[in-house]
């Protein structure tokens, strides 16, 4: 038996990461019909487009998905959470701020807390705080990411030894293999944001994911070292613009103005990569395909089965 499914009563042990101001009802309802958790990430929505959201997926699966709230980027984080317990969402990520606050209010009302670490420390904190689970996100992530750059494979034995609640693993995920590495570490699954958008259910710009499906291994970039906002992203004409404003100087608000969820919006919506930048994780390297999200889900549970059987066999 898995915790973590048990916990979030989904047929496999994989979240779908939050995708702010992109996110959708079709990826999301396809992830938790597949079997495993959708998640609506609200961004800066506001709480009426956070809760059209919400309805249409309701519309389109009666399964378990969670809400995505990054607490220091969201400007609604109480409308948000208001609208999660008012529409009886199942669990709800909490992201990118201190979720102790919020989390008792959550249990109060049978919401299941998944909080987002890259530390030890902070998943200590999210632990005692009462969250339910861990998603431990490493340096290979895509979007917003932690300024320690720890990497995924370092931190998630780090965190599954020293706490007791499930831990799920986000950074550089795609396939079985992965999902069969992170398990032998000691998470109870996976976090995955990239991988789904290179997916035929995933309505973002086709250029877009032929650009993740194209990338090499090398083809990410971070930005936003110089003012402390570090974000992986495509090497693309925008984020290489991005790394010429940081040579040349350029202050907090004015690197948060030009990483908006407007120019992400440009970049994955519209499919301009000289105009507005595209997330990506350094998974894309290892992503060749465009699968239904029923076909990749599968297709890995399968293949983290053989990869398992056969890692077995090598120490007999």
């Amino acid at each position: 038996m898995n915790i973590l499914t048990d916990i979030l009563n989904i047929k496999y042990p994989i979240i779908q990461g939050g995708m702010g101001n992109i996110s959708n009802a079709i990826l999301t309802a396809a992830v938790s019909e597949a079997g495993g958790l959708g998640t609506i990430g609200a961004g800066t929505m506001p709480p009426e487009e956070v809760e059209k959201i919400i309805e249409e997926t309701r519309s389109l699966t009666n399964k378990p998905f969670a809400v995505n709230v990054a607490l220091s980027v969201s400007p609604y984080v109480k409308e948000i959470l208001t609208l999660i317990i008012k529409h009886k969402i199942p669990a709800v990520s909490l992201s990118a701020g201190n979720p102790a606050p919020f989390i008792p209010k959550l249990h109060e009302n049978g919401v299941k807390v998944i909080t987002v670490a890259a530390s030890v420390r902070q998943a200590l904190k999210a632990e005692t705080a009462g969250a339910d689970i861990i998603a431990a996100e490493g340096y290979e992530a895509a979007g917003i990411n932690s300024s320690l750059e720890t990497t995924t494979l370092v931190l998630i034995p780090q965190i599954t030894g020293v706490v007791s609640v499930p831990v799920v693993a986000a950074g550089g995920i795609g396939d079985g293999k992965g999902l069969a590495a992170m398990l032998a570490l000691g998470a109870s699954g996976v976090q995955m944001g990239t991988r789904f958008i290179a997916t035929q259910e995933a309505p973002f710009h086709p250029q877009y994911k032929q650009k993740i499906i194209e990338a090499s291994d090398h083809e990410t970039l971070i930005v936003g070292r110089s003012v402390g906002r570090i974000r992986r992203v495509l090497s693309t004409g925008y984020a290489n613009k991005l790394l010429d404003y940081e040579k040349k100087g350029i202050s907090p608000d004015e690197f948060n103005k030009l990483t908006s969820e407007d120019y992400h919006k440009i970049g994955a919506i519209k499919g301009d990569g000289d105009e507005g930048f595209m997330n990506s994780g350094q998974v894309a390297g290892l992503i060749a395909d465009l699968p239904s999200v029923k076909e990749l889900l599968d297709n890995m549970i399968e293949e983290a089965n053989t990869q398992l059987h056969m890692a077995k066999k090598l120490l007999n």
